[in-house]
């Protein structure tokens, strides 16, 4: 097989936002190295003082440097019939595929990461780091955070990895690029494999074990791999990848119940990388009152903790939705419920009008009596029209009563989203829906 192995220095952690200040590859045809290149790069950028000071590069060595662009067809012609190698790969590859790609070269290449080799082909060494791992196995590295030394040190290991009957495992990993090159750096191959093809919730979890990303899955294992496909060089997915030393799972009864453990967990866990649900929830609500002219009417506005609303809504969308809603359903003249600014037709008579909303209300009360929803082999409670808690696994003969479910159901807080989420399932699927007494 024939491999090209490469390392490159950088501004900084991220290819949409950093530039390559030197890159070197080294060509190899098995344990044999054919040819090398190296040359430093013009990032157009400044390099921090840290980054000079580890590297030794600095902006004067790099003024009358070419652009990448400038080398991209040697780059690239280098690269494209060989096996992309290079220590923690996916760094250096997702640098090298993207300024390829701004230069107009689609690099579609086989990727092996020497740190994943060594520990099949060394087990049992301390630290796999290209420092450690070198000095381990007595392997010298001139220009240490230089392209060219560290590209060298890299080539070396690859090659007595294949001296140490490591080209069987060589082609083993590249059968399986597809699902575990992608892996985070720090994420053991094993922590996927141990993830179900079951709906439920995952956990992405730090060094430290703290949760960092809550998600929901209709199959836990599928839907976490999607995290690693692709090359989104976005600061904030690469900060999450890096990041990511360990998974945790919750297998749920059904899709929808994990849609909500995962509601309730990123409202309990306040992981770093959830945004969309954590945002402080403006809260709207459908209020009741009765007119100068006798007229009852209906009207939408924020919720205030000083009055009692008919119900409420986390977006002011799902109260409009709603309320349109019953207005059709009810043949209630939409001026009089504050959904059109001048009436569009004649208003009925009050006595007319106010019977059709007595209806509308009872419909609105209906649906904040207690039920259960079934949903495959799991049991949601709600509670006077309040989700109360639910079980992911429980036998249910539906003559149970209220309290018989409460001591079966682990109850969790409410909130909008769970609110909006059983409003929905309730309209969608109401044969899933049994009343409690």
């Amino acid at each position: 097989m024939r491999y090209a192995v490469v390392d490159i220095e950088t501004t900084g952690g991220f290819p949409d936002k950093h530039g390559i200040t030197e890159i070197a590859i080294v060509c190899m045809n098995g344990p044999e190295i054919e040819g090398s290149f190296e040359t430093l790069l013009n990032p157009r950028q400044p390099i921090p003082p840290f980054i000079a000071n580890m590297t030794g590069i600095s902006d004067d060595m790099v003024a009358l440097a070419p652009d990448f662009s400038e080398q991209a067809e040697r780059i690239y012609h280098l690269l494209c019939d060989r096996i992309f190698v290079a220590h923690n790969v996916n760094f250096d590859f997702s640098f090298v595929k993207y300024y390829l790609q701004q230069a107009g070269y689609t690099l579609q290449t086989p990727k092996l990461c020497t740190i994943r080799l060594a520990r099949k082909v060394f087990p049992g060494l301390p630290k796999y780091g290209l420092g450690h791992l070198s000095r381990s196995l007595d392997i010298p590295i001139s220009q240490r955070h230089r392209a060219g030394g560290d590209a060298r040190a890299a080539a070396t290991i690859l090659a007595r990895a294949l001296q140490s009957s490591g080209e069987p495992i060589i082609r083993d990993m590249l059968r399986r690029e597809g699902k575990n090159q992608l892996l985070p750096p720090n994420l053991p191959v094993e922590e996927i494999h141990a993830l179900p093809m079951d709906p439920g919730v995952y956990y992405f979890r730090d060094k430290k074990g703290k949760v960092i990303y809550v998600g929901k899955a209709k199959q836990i294992r599928k839907r976490v791999l999607s995290h690693f496909t692709g090359l989104d060089v976005s600061e904030k997915r690469q900060a999450l990848l890096k990041s990511i030393y360990t998974i945790g799972h919750a297998v749920c009864a059904s899709e929808f119940m994990a849609s909500l453990l995962e509601s309730i967990e990123i409202k309990r866990l306040w992981p770093a990388y959830n945004k969309s649900q954590k945002r402080f929830e403006a809260t709207w609500s459908i209020y009741h009152f009765t007119d100068a002219a006798g007229f009852r009417r209906l009207a939408i506005d924020r919720k205030n903790k000083h009055t009692t609303p008919i119900c409420s809504f986390g977006l002011m969308a799902e109260a409009h939705r709603t309320l349109w809603k019953l207005s059709r359903s009810h043949d209630l003249h939409p001026f009089l419920c504050f959904l059109e600014k001048k009436p569009s037709a004649l208003l009925p008579s009050p006595e007319l009008h106010n019977e059709k909303i007595e209806n509308a209300l009872r419909q609105l009360q209906d649906q904040q009596a207690s039920f259960v929803i079934r949903d495959r082999e799991g049991l949601i409670l709600v509670e006077r029209g309040r989700f109360y808690g639910m079980s992911q696994s429980m036998e249910w003969r539906g003559d149970e009563s209220l309290e018989q479910i409460r001591d079966k159901v682990t109850p969790y807080p409410e909130n909008e989203l769970i609110k909006t989420l059983l409003r929905r399932f309730r309209e969608c699927a109401p044969e899933q829906i049994f009343p409690v007494e």
